[in-house]
């Protein structure tokens, strides 16, 4: 009987892990919709920025199998992604995307990201900007 408790203490334990991991892991999860809210631009060595709301921001859709939808370019509006640690890379599928951004290959922006109480902020860096920051909100998963 002790043998068969202590199995069963075992097996809870485990799967109340994994349960935490899995949330965990979703927390932080790019997969989902996101809406453009606010933009920071620090202007000046003098100036620290400020964040400023952005009304009817474009949004990106990221779903689980590597793709992405957006309305952030118009007719351009799907592409693939690759994330690593801290940068992600939007590829657009359309021919001859110009955004008149510095991107390299045309089509293709890669971004600093962070994932932080369901806001992902994104830095481009296919522009020099330093300390551009955009922040979207996740809407939907």
């Amino acid at each position: 009987m002790k043998n068969l408790i202590l199995l069963f203490s075992l097996i809870l334990s485990f799967s109340s892990c994994s349960q935490n991991e899995e949330e965990k892991i979703n927390d932080n999860s790019i997969v989902g919709t996101w809406k453009l809210i606010e933009g920071f631009v620090n202007t000046s060595m003098e100036n620290n920025g400020e964040w400023k709301p952005i009304e009817n921001g474009y949004y990106y859709t990221f779903n689980p199998n590597g793709t992405f939808v957006s309305n952030r370019f118009g007719d351009c509006s799907e592409g693939t992604y690759l994330l690593d640690d801290v940068l992600i890379t939007l590829k657009y599928d359309c021919n001859n995307l110009s955004s008149g951004f510095n991107e390299n290959p045309i089509g293709t922006f890669t971004e600093s990201y962070r994932i932080k109480n369901n806001e992902l902020f994104l830095s481009p860096k296919y522009i020099f900007c330093e300390g551009c920051l955009w922040k979207f909100k996740k809407i939907n998963e």
